[in-house]
């Protein structure tokens, strides 16, 4: 019932918005964001980008289930970091503090998967300054959560920095990048004993930070969601690793993989290939089915003929407010 329901909205996605009187407008690869003296309007569409390509096609309710899973993580993380939500009036809008963002990227890894596992299998023992053990297989837990920064290219591939460099390069100070890694290792923990509730590995995931006019630092952008992490089912891990089987994850994952099996890695020469309708059905369901095993809560997505104009109206009413 579920698919009925994705496919009747196949034609009726948030692809993007781009509205006059709400600021200076920012486009990124999934959400639109407005600036409006000392607040954000984040809107999250329903684009969805791998390899640092946005694809052509959108995904059914992706962004509802994003906005909402973002505010639900930062709720419940709200007494380890302080964050930039203020209001969450629509499924797709979240009203934020305006923040100047930290130009890096604080990728915390627990388990040996994706990029971290690609840069291993191909040889690599170091990863951002971080010294990966012999004998690891793919998905293995690492003996810690590491620090794999990556600084943040306004186009192209973000890059792989380590700590040092960060400072070497007068990115962060030493008290500043200290401060925010102890964040998101702790962030990084109780996303994993939330996830641990509900059945789930917290695997890998990624945080943003930005500084507020007063000075204070907070997480921004979203946290704990398919977009920002990576999630494997612990009933079956340990079986599955022993038997060097693909593990069963909740995570953007598959899609990369689904682009990497019709020849799109994101280098240069290859050509990005579309999406079929049955497939953005499949990845809608799994960001559902996410947003349901994390929350412990029922998807009611909100099924407007045109979201363009209900998020429209939306923003012109929090922005006559400002």
């Amino acid at each position: 019932m579920l698919d009925d329901v994705i496919r009747r909205q196949l034609a009726a996605t948030l692809p993007g918005t781009r509205f006059d009187g709400l600021g200076k407008r920012y486009g990124g690869k999934v959400r639109d964001t407005y600036a409006l003296d000392e607040k954000l309007f984040l809107v999250t569409t329903d684009r969805i980008s791998a390899f640092d390509h946005i694809l052509r096609q959108t995904i059914p309710f992706k962004g509802q289930v994003l906005n909402r899973l973002a505010a639900y993580s930062f709720e419940k993380t709200a007494d380890v970091v302080e964050n930039h939500v203020i209001e969450v009036p629509d499924a797709n809008v979240t009203v934020a503090h305006r923040c100047e963002p930290v130009p890096v990227e604080f990728v915390v890894r627990g388990y040996l998967a994706g990029h971290a596992w690609r840069t291993y299998r191909d040889g690599g023992r170091m990863l951002c300054g971080e010294t990966l053990p012999d004998g690891l297989r793919q998905n293995s837990r690492l003996p810690n959560p590491i620090l794999t920064p990556a600084t943040k290219a306004e186009e192209g591939h973000d890059e792989d920095i380590s700590a040092a460099d960060i400072v070497r390069q007068g990115i962060l100070s030493q008290g500043v990048l200290d401060r925010l890694t102890g964040y998101a290792l702790a962030l990084f923990q109780r996303g994993t004993e939330i996830a641990a509730e509900r059945g789930l590995i917290l695997v890998d995931t990624k945080y943003e930070f930005g500084k507020r006019s007063n000075g204070t630092y907070v997480v921004i952008d979203e946290i704990h969601t398919p977009d920002s992490s990576r999630y494997f089912h612990a009933d079956t891990y340990e079986e599955l690793l022993g038997q060097d089987r693909p593990q069963r994850q909740l995570s953007k994952e598959f899609v990369r993989e689904w682009l990497m099996a019709h020849g799109f890695q994101g280098l240069e020469g290859q050509v990005l290939p579309d999406l079929d309708d049955a497939f953005r059905v499949e990845v809608a369901s799994r960001y559902i089915e996410l947003y349901e095993r994390i929350t412990g809560e029922s998807f009611v997505p909100d099924v407007h003929p045109d979201p363009v104009s209900r998020v429209r109206d939306c923003l012109l009413s929090a922005a006559a407010a400002v």
